[in-house]
């Protein structure tokens, strides 16, 4: 979460994962961990999932951590609202298309199963989504916080399974595990400050690479959706995607690229050369107070914490996570991550909240919206709306929406996948402009409330 207040100026929450296995004496020769498509209906990715691919999960000490250090209503009355939710509520359309395309996952166990059913039998639009040992979860936080989760029985059960069942958690992980506070990476765009997560989030450091390049080749002062705009957007993606092969992935990296006039010339010319590819909230108030907060269990990874109906992470399993290859990493680092909630300052003052879900796709739906409101002065809705675009490694991904001649135009630089309607593939961006309007993604079931509390 990155927040903005008066008393605190802004700060940085880090609550992403950890790698699990310290105090492991060896690494399981069968670990729970395989890989399922999952099926986006304009095309598809893979993940992992299993026990072997759940990382040390920081949400519930993140979440607590935050409320002792800036929140003013009682715990109780925060979470109240989601243990009636967990008491019972009926599936909307949002939910339940979410279901059907994680139906590999959802019910993978008997606990998966008996939540949500499956195949056939998985739970619709209209139906009752019960979870009782979520709601009696949330009472006992709210009574004990999260001892019993990192440190207690409820730990111990947990690492007993993964002992059991190929997974690599262990009790030095959840007891070690700590929140960090951190300075946000700060980059110009224009007269405004960008404000974005600092390391280990690869995200951050991406959009302000792709903002800088995108100021340079002067994308601004193009019609949005005109060809022009959409090739030019496109090399940008393309020549991101390059640099972050070539090990940019860090606001060090970052600094030494903007530092080289040569680099830098050379990916203008490659633009050039070109132009012939999660939960997220944002909240303001009327003190000027404002957060952006992104939270993520992955796709889940079919494990359910012992009486609490909840499934863990499966952030082992995401490849784009961990470059190096699956458990590479040192027990005990933090796991890199795209999500990026994100602040757009003028001045001392906070112009836009911004974040979104996605997995790959958080940069680059962040980057078109953010740049949508800022350099072609759209609406917020309007711009969260509007049709999107990501390159993956073998198709420019297009929603539908932009002009048939400005496809063409793309068609003759990229192989090009035109989506027939748009998905919950190009993320789900939930942004706030302070005092002004608030914008929900409707490809993510997003909303938009107004709250008087005077």
């Amino acid at each position: 979460m990155l927040g903005h207040s008066e008393k605190h100026g802004q700060i940085f929450f880090d609550f992403f994962v950890d790698i699990p296995g310290k105090g492991r004496k060896q690494k399981s020769d069968s670990l729970d961990f395989f890989p399922v498509t999952v099926d986006f209906s304009g095309t598809t990715q893979v993940f992992n999932i299993g026990l072997g691919s759940v990382a040390v999960p920081g949400v519930l000490k993140g979440l607590l951590h935050i409320h002792r250090k800036l929140g003013y209503m009682e715990l109780k009355d925060v979470v109240a609202p989601a243990i009636q939710l967990a008491l019972g509520h009926e599936l909307n359309s949002q939910q339940a298309h979410f279901l059907e395309i994680l139906s590999p996952i959802m019910g993978r166990t008997e606990q998966g199963v008996a939540l949500y059913g499956s195949g056939e039998t998985m739970i619709r639009e209209g139906d009752l989504l019960v979870n009782l040992e979520t709601a009696e979860f949330l009472e006992q936080i709210c009574l004990e916080g999260d001892e019993n989760f990192y440190r207690g029985e409820l730990a111990a059960k947990m690492v007993r399974e993964m002992e059991e069942g190929g997974g690599l958690l262990t009790l030095e992980d959840l007891s070690a595990y700590r929140v960090y506070e951190k300075k946000p990476l700060s980059v110009p765009y224009g007269r405004y400050l960008f404000l974005t997560a600092p390391e280990p989030s690869m995200g951050g450091t991406l959009i302000a690479l792709a903002l800088h390049l995108s100021s340079r080749c002067h994308l601004g002062e193009t019609k949005w959706g005109s060809a022009s705009h959409l090739v030019r957007t496109a090399a940008v993606m393309k020549e991101v995607e390059q640099l972050r092969a070539e090990g940019i992935a860090t606001p060090a990296d970052l600094d030494r690229f903007l530092g080289s006039d040569e680099r830098t010339a050379v990916s203008e010319n490659n633009i050039r050369l070109f132009s012939r590819g999660t939960t997220h909230i944002s909240i303001a108030d009327n003190r000027g107070n404002c957060a952006a907060m992104t939270c993520s269990n992955g796709e889940g990874s079919g494990y359910f914490v012992p009486g609490t109906g909840i499934m863990l992470n499966n952030m082992m399993g995401e490849d784009d996570l961990h470059p190096q290859g699956f458990h590479a990493g040192t027990p005990g680092d933090r796991v890199y991550s795209m999500m990026s909630p994100s602040l757009l300052l003028n001045g001392n003052r906070v112009k836009l909240v911004i974040g979104s879900g996605g997995s790959k796709r958080i940069r680059t739906a962040i980057a078109q919206v953010l740049q949508q409101v800022i350099d072609f002065h759209r609406p917020l809705q309007d711009a969260v709306d509007a049709p999107r675009l990501y390159l993956d490694e073998q198709y420019l991904q297009l929603e539908p929406g932009y002009e048939h001649c400005a496809v063409n135009a793309l068609r003759k630089v990229v192989d090009v996948n035109l989506w027939q309607k748009p998905g919950v593939y190009f993320g789900g961006v939930h942004a706030v402009i302070p005092g002004v309007e608030g914008a929900g993604d409707p490809r993510r079931g997003g909303a938009v409330a107004v709250v008087d509390h005077s």
